[in-house]
């Protein structure tokens, strides 16, 4: 019974080290890309290549040493800014995201690396058993500033469902170029998802997502 035990054992810390096994998203069409919004002359185009939404979620439960916690990022946001009516409007798919990229997993201040398999089963894991992405493949965000409050009403669609958040941001402007960039933290539960828990609760994600996002609008034809 003893070996028999000891032979289980690193099955045991790979389930605890990368949440339940990865199961094969269901065939099906994709889903495209949400299309670009017709700009008017003074709105501002998001620049993909500079903008920058990060997610980190963390372990918990007793065995949660075991485990990572993990950084979520998209570098694929489009969508448009309207400086003029104070609004913007934009989104990314889920299935583009990447999973534990090393700078930002240092900049997390998080000093451990999974590895490739790990990485591959937390992604698998993630747009299949979390978010559905199959479902619900888009997350799209629409901002409105709060003059003279150093925030913005942030409206957040994710899962299907809608929640709005007061959220201090920093925005900068300068010729043909907007920047602004903020924190906050969501819950999944909010969202009507369920974090991933394995091993009767003994290896758990926790509620709170942790998100930082730096945002990049440029005039259209601008350098």
């Amino acid at each position: 019974m003893r070996n028999k035990r000891l032979r289980c054992l690193p099955l045991l810390l790979a389930l605890a080290a990368c949440g339940a096994p990865p199961v094969a998203p269901p065939p099906g069409a994709p889903v495209a890309a949400p299309p670009a919004a017709p700009l008017a002359k003074h709105q501002y185009a998001i620049d993909t290549a500079s903008s920058l939404i990060v997610v980190t979620v963390r372990r918990g439960g007793p065995l949660a040493r075991l485990g990572h916690d993990h950084v979520i990022a998209s570098r694929t946001i489009s969508g448009y800014v309207d400086p003029k009516a104070g609004i913007a409007e934009f989104g990314f798919r889920l299935d583009q995201m990447s999973v534990d990229e090393t700078g930002l997993r240092r900049e997390a201040g998080l000093d451990t690396q999974p590895n490739q398999d790990a990485i591959d089963g937390t992604r698998m894991n993630m747009l299949t058993r979390v978010l559905d992405a199959e479902r619900y493949p888009v997350v799209q965000l629409k901002a409105r500033r709060n003059e003279g409050e150093g925030s913005m009403l942030l409206t957040v669609t994710l899962h299907g469902v809608t929640r709005s958040f007061m959220v201090p941001t920093i925005v900068e402007g300068k010729t043909n170029q907007m920047t602004a960039s903020g924190k906050l933290v969501l819950k999944q539960t909010e969202f009507g998802i369920t974090p991933m828990t394995v091993l009767g609760g003994a290896m758990v994600v926790q509620d709170p997502m942790e998100l930082s996002f730096r945002i990049v609008a440029r005039r259209p034809g601008a350098a």
